[in-house]
């Protein structure tokens, strides 16, 4: 990722929307905010952003990239956090594609929007929301917040290092050091159905086993078999 204008903010409905109002400008920015009003996560949902947490968007612009390669502002999304939490001492995992997990539970949300131009890649705005100081027990076990493991940390010092990992370059290698395999549930077009993961594919399908029968997976919801 090239050099980034950086904006600090106090409160925003969402950093991913805030963000549009660069667009027109073509200069990569990050804006950070204490808290979002109303944070987006994935599929239509909410997501929770009182402050002690990290939410940031990045908007950043490609030159001649194709439509094709937008896994890779996934995956070095993705990384970025992995690397993040790394640094703190934990030890995350990416459930495919993108759900960074700390012993089994999720340490942030991920949310890319992507502006294309033809079959190109024009530019993309990558929001990503990390636990740090939150309180998260009333989410039922399913979250994760960094001040289990290191309780004195503070959000700026956690924004701080993200920020030093998203501008830096990532290869396929590292996101596939940190993706889980093994036995999941997969929920595909309304059915589920037992597999083992096998590895990802550099365009970002899935690599599975089902009834010792190899396939991949453009998109699915995967499920950690307990």
């Amino acid at each position: 990722m090239a050099t980034m204008k950086i904006e600090l903010v106090e409160e925003v409905p969402s950093t991913n929307e805030y963000i549009r109002r660069y667009l027109s400008g073509g200069e990569n920015v990050v804006v950070c905010a204490k808290r979002q009003s109303a944070g987006k996560g994935t599929k239509g949902r909410t997501f929770l952003s009182e402050e002690g947490g990290v939410y940031l968007s990045a908007l950043t612009f490609y030159q001649d990239l194709s439509s094709r390669e937008a896994f890779r502002v996934m995956m070095h999304a993705a990384v970025a956090v992995c690397k993040t939490l790394e640094h703190f001492g934990c030890s995350p995992e990416i459930k495919w594609p993108n759900d960074v997990l700390v012993n089994g539970r999720k340490a942030c949300g991920i949310l890319i929007e992507n502006i294309l131009e033809g079959d190109k890649l024009k530019a993309s705005v990558v929001g990503i929301g990390l636990n740090v100081q939150n309180d998260v027990s009333a989410l039922n076990g399913i979250a994760f917040s960094l001040n289990e493991v290191v309780p004195a940390v503070s959000a700026e010092e956690v924004r701080n290092v993200l920020l030093q990992n998203l501008n830096k370059q990532t290869s396929f290698s590292d996101y596939q050091r940190y993706v889980r395999l093994g036995q999941v549930t997969v929920e595909e077009n309304g059915e589920s159905y037992d597999a083992v993961v096998l590895g990802v594919l550099e365009d970002g399908r899935l690599q599975i086993q089902v009834d010792g029968r190899e396939r991949t997976l453009s998109s699915a919801e995967i499920r950690r078999i307990s």
